[in-house]
């Protein structure tokens, strides 16, 4: 599959979960990649695998929360390829799981500053990166608590909802330049995130969606690969999600 022929693309939090799987889904239509993560050991493993399938890879490890981590991803992706066509601002983390009210502050910079902040800095380097190209696309990970609240999430729903209104405000901005960016709203993924619940605690979050099960990072990847390429090409401005119906009750 050759649909992101000749084309340069950027994933943060490449080094699992929903990131790894737009990795490997962007090396298997032919992209370029620049893979980042603030693990090392992962993001290392994730670029020796897509490696392994043919593509032509590197992995700069990067902090999303960090402006100069940003700049240098986009730069590494301009030096080492030539232009950057294609990025996906998938970085994010959970946060602690307070009510509002008790809710740690430091928990609540962490969370805006990897979730939100990290969107808008990575799009403020994308961006001017992607003119020069001529044009490119930006899908950013949102959440369908990206639309609706979560009890205990203050700082995620906050941060996910903040990615949805920026990614539209961008998509505005950038549209007649011929930039393309939209978010992805993933239901509850059966990703590391979720590995410090028990057993009981996942079933509690399989019920939430009417599909009957939890998704798989494999079926987000799929919807940002769709997104990336020129099957979407009159797509902007959207909110996708893909949550195993649980937006729909």
């Amino acid at each position: 599959m050759d649909l992101l022929k000749n084309k340069t693309a950027l994933v943060t939090g490449a080094g699992s979960g929903i990131g790894k799987s737009i990795a490997l889904a962007y090396a298997a239509a032919g992209a370029n990649l620049v893979l980042s993560d603030i693990n090392e050991a992962h993001g290392q493993e994730v670029a020796q695998q897509v490696s392994g399938q043919g593509a032509q890879v590197i992995f700069v490890k990067a902090d999303s929360a960090s402006p100069e981590d940003n700049e240098k991803l986009v730069k590494a992706a301009t030096e080492k390829f030539g232009a950057l066509h294609i990025a996906c601002n998938n970085a994010g983390i959970g946060g602690p799981a307070l009510p509002t009210g008790g809710y740690t502050l430091d928990g609540w910079q962490k969370v805006i500053n990897i979730n939100l902040n990290g969107v808008f800095y990575g799009m403020r380097y994308q961006l001017p990166a992607m003119l020069k190209a001529g044009g490119g696309v930006i899908v950013n990970m949102a959440s369908i608590l990206g639309s609706v609240g979560f009890r205990t999430a203050a700082a995620y729903v906050a941060a996910k909802h903040g990615v949805v209104g920026l990614t539209q405000t961008a998509a505005l901005e950038y549209a007649p330049q011929n930039i393309r960016i939209n978010a992805v709203g993933p239901g509850f993924i059966d990703t590391p995130l979720l590995s410090q619940m028990n057993a009981a605690q996942k079933q509690a979050l399989v019920a939430l969606h009417p599909i009957g099960r939890l998704g798989k990072p494999e079926e987000v990847a799929e919807l940002v690969l769709w997104l990336s390429s020129d099957k979407a090409s009159f797509v902007t401005g959207s909110y996708y999600p893909v949550d195993g119906g649980y937006l729909g009750q």
